[in-house]
């Protein structure tokens, strides 16, 4: 299984928000390059990294950050957060990024959704970011009023190759993922799962292997607060 550490980048720094919420934001002192050399460093092959700032202006803000990256560690590196164009998709995939999050404009537009899929193939992931069973959009600030399963099953057999799949209720707050919903959108999507929200421990990694169409699992806070080591995560993925 695919341990993805994470990078959340809000003015051009590291950052972890509470449940979704800008107002609720820990900043952290090392700089998002210094973090991926960490994970390198640390022997991990994928990273996952949100635009903060994208995602609330709906434009592409730290291109040069993520360049930066991509250019000094080898990573296989996925990145969301207020990617809405085609023009958007195509910068990130020429800055090196292995996989383009569509979550916001994917679930205002379908259509979006099924271009992309079909113009950059296996380069797109869906991100679904669900609180109380229902979808939220630009930032978490926005509810879709959309079921999380009514969705899917509309976008199931678009081409996305992997999905994200994120209880807001469960981001940043340490008290482990929620297992039961996300097992049960793996076992209805079409394409590979990725649990986020709310890691706090690796027994949650453990336990995260025991599911079925699980491909990976995102672990944030909980290494920046140092319940997690990451020459103890490291060793899952070698388990």
């Amino acid at each position: 299984m695919k341990i993805f550490p994470a990078i959340d980048i809000k003015d051009k720094k590291c950052v972890r928000l509470v449940k979704g919420d800008f107002d609720n934001k820990i900043e952290y002192d090392i700089s998002p390059a210094e973090q991926a050399a960490e994970y390198k460093n640390h022997g991990f092959k994928n990273l996952h990294i949100v635009d903060l700032d994208g995602a609330l202006t709906g434009e592409i803000s730290n291109l040069d950050i993520i360049q930066d990256i991509t250019s000094k560690f080898n990573l296989k590196i996925e990145i969301g957060g207020g990617i809405r164009s085609f023009e958007s998709i195509q910068k990130y995939i020429d800055a090196g990024v292995e996989k383009v999050i569509l979550g916001s404009a994917a679930i205002k537009n379908k259509n979006f959704l099924k271009e992309a899929c079909e113009k950059f193939p296996n380069k797109i992931a869906l991100g679904l970011d669900a609180k109380d069973g229902y979808l939220s959009v630009s930032g978490w600030k926005e509810n879709s009023n959309q079921l999380t399963m009514d969705f899917l099953e509309e976008v199931n057999d678009f081409g996305a190759s992997r999905l994200i799949y994120t209880d807001i209720n469960r981001d940043g707050t340490k008290q482990g993922p929620n297992f039961v919903e996300t097992a049960k959108i793996a076992d209805k999507s079409n394409c590979p799962v990725i649990i986020s929200g709310g890691v706090s421990s690796i027994d949650d990694i453990k336990k995260a292997k025991s599911l079925k169409n699980i491909e990976g699992i995102i672990v944030g806070k909980a290494i920046y607060d140092g319940d997690i080591k990451l020459h103890e995560l490291k060793k899952e993925i070698d388990a």
